[in-house]
């Protein structure tokens, strides 16, 4: 105990807390502007902590990872383009709740949920690690296939309300968007059409902005009226609000609940290589969803807390538990932590079981928990000013929109396509969402297509093509059954939705 005392006294040195906040505040910039993921600003930080000492270093890595997950959802809720891919599911309550003049309420929500998420991500870290990295361990090439299924499902079923028909082809048009590129295991040109940028297939990052931002542009400029022009009272797409400190407690102390089993959520998903806070983020999502009350569960998507706080408490969480097969195992949980095991060697850190037994893994404990707390006022710093910005006339904030999605889209790869693809699915969010078609599913879509592709082919190939392996262990049979049942009670709440429907159904 006077050790961990020790290294905590340590982190409050100067030279250590004054980079630490730097990148925090740079993680808070780069995770609210669309297109800058928390990847490329852990990627960047890293080069600028070689010459540092090794705790201001990790402080700096570590700080920006958990600051820019949160700072996508800023974004997500003012003009519903989420910040991070881990933002997405963000976009469909938050958005709603800030139009309605809850901004900043929402957002302050989003932030404490972040924090706590975070802290009892860490605890979990602390204390669970070795046992939660052997399970994952466990998983194979099938095991990742039903859990990514299992997560587009969720995805679907959640996101598209009544339209659940309607969402299913939204997911498989995304899936089919994500074909687009060279075959990843044969390197067959797939859908390119003679374009060899689009050989790595399209990026992701310019339809994501597209699909949720430009087509919210093009949407306000068609509805724009001359009227409007002298109407500058107003704070863009949508409206800060207060803070409302005292009542955004209540609603916390009223969704534990929902912040435990979302923090479980995040925990597991995080937890596993490969699957990200993008996905646990929906999966929380998800099970908020199926375990809400049937009156609550026909709110989702229209502006209810409960689905802003359970995917932002999964986020920080999860973000935690990646770290967990990444120090045991030397396994990344995500991108941003394949980043840092690749620096962890200019650190001198040895990922692996003696990383625990030789304390080294006591300074990344405590950095993870006080970045937690300070990540509430880099948080709050970031939403105020969030918030002077969307005070600027509706045409200026339009217009910011558009620059920052070009900055965004382009910055990932210097490619001057990913502009078109950018406005090409701005056009297709307003047509789909004209006929009623949900975005989320699509976005879902794309982010676990490829996914769901490479993991089934690698176990058909291990298997020599007998599918029947894919029902071999106990893991496999849960997530199959968690499929078909979230599946099956997708349909009989769409028919409890629609009585009048089923009724004349029955009559015919």
């Amino acid at each position: 105990m006077s050790d961990f005392i020790e290294i905590i006294q340590s982190l409050f040195a100067l030279e250590v807390l004054v980079p630490w906040i730097l990148a925090m505040t740079f993680g808070i910039f780069v995770g609210s502007t669309p297109g800058l993921t928390a990847t490329m600003a852990v990627a960047l930080v890293i080069p600028l902590s070689y010459n540092l000492p090794k705790e201001a270093a990790l402080a700096m890595v570590i700080g920006v990872s958990f600051t820019a997950i949160f700072a996508g959802d800023i974004p997500a809720t003012f003009l519903r383009i989420p910040g991070t891919p881990a933002s997405a599911a963000a976009t469909l309550d938050a958005h709603q709740l800030a139009k309605k003049g809850k901004g900043r309420q929402t957002l302050l929500i989003n932030l404490l949920c972040s924090a706590l998420g975070g802290v009892f991500g860490v605890l979990i870290l602390m204390s669970v690690a070795p046992q939660l990295a052997k399970l994952a361990l466990l998983f194979s090439s099938f095991e990742y296939f039903w859990l990514c299924l299992l997560g587009l499902t969720l995805g679907v079923t959640v996101s598209s309300g009544k339209y659940i028909l309607s969402g299913a082809l939204a997911a498989f048009f995304g899936v089919l968007l994500a074909t687009v590129g060279n075959d990843v295991t044969t390197f067959q040109e797939r859908f390119m059409f003679g374009h060899s940028e689009l050989s790595t297939g399209l990026s992701f990052i310019p339809a994501m902005i597209g699909l949720f931002g430009i087509s919210e542009v093009i949407r306000a400029v068609y509805r724009y009226k001359p009227r409007d022009t002298h109407d500058n009272s107003t704070s863009g797409p949508a409206d800060a609000g207060s803070f409302e400190v005292r009542e955004s407690l209540q609603i916390i102390a009223a969704n534990t609940p929902t912040i435990a089993q979302s923090v479980a959520t995040g925990t597991v998903i995080g937890g596993l290589p490969g699957a990200g806070a993008d996905i646990a983020a929906w999966g929380a999502y998800g099970v908020a969803h199926k375990t809400a009350k049937p009156a609550e569960q026909a709110k989702f998507g229209s502006g209810i807390w409960k689905g802003v706080i359970a995917p932002t408490s999964a986020n920080n969480a999860a973000v935690a538990a990646a770290w967990i097969p990444a120090l045991v195992f030397g396994v990344p949980g995500d991108a941003v932590t394949a980043i840092v095991l690749g620096a962890f060697l200019t650190y001198d850190i040895t990922p692996g079981p003696e990383l625990f037994s030789d304390g080294g893994a006591n300074f990344i404990f405590a950095i993870a928990m006080i970045t937690q707390l300070l990540l509430i006022p880099a948080g709050l710093v970031g939403i105020l000013l969030f918030g002077k910005f969307m005070r600027l006339p509706r045409g200026v904030v339009l217009s910011c929109v558009v620059i920052f999605s070009v900055v965004g889209a382009y910055a990932m790869n210097n490619n001057p396509l990913d502009v078109w693809i950018m406005f090409g699915f701005g056009l297709l969010g307003v047509f789909l969402e004209s006929r009623k078609v949900p975005l989320a599913p699509l976005i879902l879509g794309m982010i676990l297509g490829p996914k769901v592709e490479i993991y089934f082919r690698q176990g058909m190939i291990a298997a020599q093509g007998d599918f029947s392996n894919a029902f071999k262990s106990t893991i496999d049979i849960v997530l199959f059954s968690s499929l078909v049942i979230c599946i099956l009670l997708s349909i009989v709440m769409t028919l409890r939705r629609s009585p009048t429907n089923h009724s004349s159904l029955t009559t015919q």
